[in-house]
């Protein structure tokens, strides 16, 4: 467990360690003992000398069980600070990089990644092998371990005492690793088991959980329930599925979509107003993307699909985001539509992104109606209620044009409001300090609205699951 903490950095390693299990027969109680012996010695050699920490980006090797030697000369009293200045002064620029940009992009979150090594020789052996025959019929297992170990350390805090806790860590995460393997045994097939972070509210922080390969979600309930009781969790939403795993500071995406630009933004000066805003993580999507032009006519598609990434993203569901034609199809499906709807460049409203959700996703929506987008001003106690309670994104339709309201700021004394907005309409590339900077993403007045327009409204309703 990693408790959250601005003045802190992370230590994470990661690396792949090898697990070797003769098997002398099928019996599961000596499967299960084979095994825990296996795990056993990997434990022992993450203990020994041979264990060699590599920082990532720097020449810096670490022996964390030899009195935490180092390459560099660094003393294992030195701070982590002091480290963590080092590894910055290496940087090709010299550790000068603060641009507004970056900081958006990683926040106050600070990250040391280190490769897990083993040493192949060790020291003061000098004896020849000798080779010994044997013939016995045995199945052999073999599997590497991706080890992935986080654990947080004070800036103050000595590199000694931190890595000394990490080989720790490391150590509870192969014993986790072994439950997770006998949990699933199958005979004298065993199941790799992977590690996943989860970042908890407030005051837990940051977890680790083991799952095993293969196994769906579906069939991992009763032990996230589990987890759920012990970390003192809702039995109402979904913390800890394999699409809740926490997505560390400076990682990209491997789809290449934004996540939440909208936390790069400040709320707007406005009396005894609070902010309700969207909870979780969505994918910006927006025109031009996938290689589809649908510049024009697609933009409550694209309103659709970023709905669709928050519910995958806060893992309600498995299924991908739909593509247009897919979103097209749904509503064939369900009667919607006629079959020469597929592959048109016909909008769609509101009242159709909500079928769409719930002929894909299984997801049930409430539709606001406002006769006129001068209305809109009365419904800050409506939407301040939905973000607090189910915290979706909002899909807004009125005229020809589609917007995703992602929150307000809401005065219940004054009823002054403001929405922030995140624009479909976008055309240009996946630009953080872009789409910020040119109201992309941003906060508007009710002059953003169509005065006279109707708007519908889909407000999509959380699923009650863990």
């Amino acid at each position: 467990m990693v408790a959250s903490d601005r003045s802190a950095i992370i230590l994470r390693a990661r690396g792949s360690l090898e697990l070797r299990c003769l098997l002398d027969g099928t019996d599961g109680s000596h499967v299960q003992k084979a095994v825990s012996r296996a795990f056993e010695r990997v434990r022992a050699r993450v203990t020994s000398q041979a264990l060699v920490f590599r920082v990532r980006d720097s020449p810096m090797f670490i022996w964390p069980n030899k009195g935490c030697q180092v390459t560099e000369g660094i003393a294992e009293t030195t701070a982590c600070k002091d480290l963590q200045q080092r590894l910055r002064s290496g940087e090709p620029d010299g550790g000068k990089r603060s641009s507004k940009k970056k900081d958006k992009r990683n926040g106050d979150t600070s990250v040391i990644n280190i490769d897990l090594l083993m040493e192949l020789t060790e020291p003061g052996r000098e004896a020849g092998p000798t080779l010994t025959r044997r013939e016995v019929r045995h199945h052999l297992a073999q599997m590497a371990l991706p080890v992935d170990c986080v654990v947080t350390a004070g800036m103050d805090d000595g590199i000694g005492d931190a890595f000394s806790r990490l080989v720790g860590a490391l150590c509870s995460q192969l014993t986790d690793m072994e439950s997770a393997v006998l949990r699933h045994i199958s005979g004298t097939s065993l199941l790799v088991p992977q590690p996943f972070h989860f970042h908890l509210p407030e005051p837990t922080g940051l977890v680790t959980l083991v799952y095993p390969t293969g196994v769906p979600d579906a069939q991992l309930e009763s032990f996230r329930k589990e987890m759920h009781v012990r970390f003192a969790l809702p039995e109402d939403r979904p913390y800890l599925r394999r699409a809740n795993a926490y997505h560390f500071p400076g990682e990209p995406f491997k789809d290449g979509y934004l996540r939440n630009p909208h936390l790069a933004l400040s709320h707007p000066a406005l009396e005894d107003a609070k902010p309700f805003l969207v909870q979780g993580v969505y994918s910006y999507h927006h025109y031009m993307q996938d290689r589809m032009d649908d510049s024009g006519w697609g933009c409550a598609y694209r309103s659709l699909q970023t709905i669709c990434s928050w519910f995958q993203q806060q893992g309600y569901t498995e299924r991908v985001v739909p593509s247009h034609k897919e979103i097209q199809q749904a509503l064939v499906d369900v009667g919607d539509k006629p079959s020469s709807f597929v592959g048109s460049r016909q909008w769609i409203g509101s009242i159709e992104v909500q079928a769409v959700l719930d002929q894909l996703l299984g997801i049930t929506s409430r539709i606001l109606f406002v006769s006129q987008g001068s209305e809109l001003v009365n419904q800050g106690r409506e939407l301040a209620s939905h973000f607090q309670r189910e915290g979706t994104p909002i899909m807004i339709g009125g005229g020809v044009l589609a917007h995703t309201i992602l929150g307000v700021l809401w005065s219940e004394t004054t009823g002054d409001i403001r929405f922030l907005i995140l624009d479909p309409h976008y055309t240009g590339g996946e630009d953080l300090q872009l789409v910020t900077d040119k109201g992309w993403c941003g906060w508007k007045g009710m002059d953003f609205w169509d005065q006279r327009a109707y708007y519908n409204l889909c407000l999509p309703q959380r699923p009650r699951a863990i």
